[in-house]
């Protein structure tokens, strides 16, 4: 569960990653060339997504617990937004979301 946990964060960062540059390009009037590394970015999200072994609807839905948690810390660190207890026990709930999924996977059929 930890090795799932640890991919699904990187995965995050980079889909976080890819969306941000674009973000910082449009409203903050950053350079054009963000562009580049965003789309990188993305296609790295998207190519370690592929990596796990259950159903990809599954790992979709396991992963965007840990989005949730991912987007939160970048939010808190990145953009220098207090967390409120809200945004921490909506985190904590995602991620247990994402536990009961991943436990599963060995069990549920398809």
């Amino acid at each position: 569960m930890l090795k799932t946990f640890a991919l699904f964060v990187v995965t995050a960062l980079a889909e976080i990653v890819g969306c941000f540059l674009p973000y910082v390009w449009l409203r903050q009037g950053g350079p054009a060339w963000l562009l580049l590394p965003a789309a990188a970015s993305l296609a790295l999200f998207a190519w370690l997504l592929t990596l796990h072994p259950a159903a990809s609807g599954r790992v979709y839905a396991a992963y965007g617990g840990v989005y949730v948690a991912t987007a939160l810390l970048w939010l808190r660190w990145v953009d220098g937004v207090r967390l409120s207890v809200y945004d921490w026990g909506g985190a904590g709930v995602a991620l247990c979301g994402m536990a009961i999924i991943v436990a599963g996977w060995g069990r549920a059929s398809g």
